[in-house]
């Protein structure tokens, strides 16, 4: 049935702040077959708390060009939730269910859902589905059931993720608080799940630690306000200069490629 709920991760979103656009630096792409693998390593100090391991392809629990086969249930969604993104107006949205989320794996991704009915529609991925939530279940806004099933609070679906077109490039924001001695970082507008984020060091590329609040973080501060890299599951990886220290939501170049 429907219902009302609170994030399980509620108290890691971070508070919503004005969306400013600061231009971000030169852009250059790299696909993972033209590049070695990157040889930057994680930083020690990190606590285990709250870490997550997205690492292989293999081990991923929703991929593209599968089907999956649940139920959908509702809750009252403003796009807020374990993602730690801000309140949208852009309500067609959903929470994933715990093995499917991944420890934040699929913070931001899209996937396509159809109902027994035929009728079919995009949601984005904003939170963690409590835990009494099946596998393959789909917790999804209130105003995305009711587009699929009208009047109903459970039905039978199918679901895919998608590789949507999107308008404008990815984007960048650091947690609040973030500083040259500690920052955390998330990418946003993205059209693939996001598998790791690197930043530029004097010393070559070093890899961010992701935690399950879907933020990416440098214990230390180091590389924090430099070159990102990021890369997405299926390998692509987009490098953007002059992404600073900073709360607003800054632009990057470009979009990543089609799954």
């Amino acid at each position: 049935m429907s219902r009302k709920r609170i994030s399980a991760r509620a108290a890691s979103v971070v508070a919503v702040v004005a969306l400013v656009t600061v231009s971000a630096g030169a852009y250059f792409a790299q696909s993972s077959s033209a590049v070695n693998a990157s040889t930057a390593s994680t930083s020690s100090s990190a606590s285990s708390s709250g870490t997550v391991s997205t690492a292989s392809k293999s081990t991923d629990k929703v991929k593209f060009g599968k089907t999956y086969k649940g139920i959908a249930t509702s809750y009252d969604a403003d796009g807020r939730g374990a993602c730690s993104y801000s309140a949208t107006s852009d309500v067609l949205v959903a929470a994933m269910n715990t093995v499917d989320y991944q420890g934040s794996l699929m913070c931001g991704a899209y996937v396509k859902v159809t109902a027994s009915n035929g009728k079919s529609l995009r949601v984005k991925i904003v939170d963690l589905c409590p835990g009494d939530c099946k596998l393959h279940q789909l917790d999804l806004s209130r105003q995305a059931l009711e587009k699929l099933a009208p009047g109903k609070g459970q039905i039978n679906v199918s679901w895919k993720l998608v590789s949507p077109k999107l308008t404008g490039p990815v984007k960048y924001k650091y947690k609040e608080g973030s500083t040259k001695y500690w920052c955390g970082v998330q990418v946003r507008n993205h059209r693939n799940p996001i598998r790791t984020i690197e930043v530029k060091t004097s010393s070559g590329w070093f890899k961010l630690t992701r935690r399950d609040y879907n933020y990416f973080e440098s214990a230390t501060g180091k590389g924090c306000g430099n070159t990102i890299r990021i890369t997405d599951v299926q390998g692509n990886r987009l490098v953007d200069k002059g992404i600073k220290i900073s709360t607003s939501v800054q632009k990057g170049k470009k979009q990543l490629p089609a799954a």
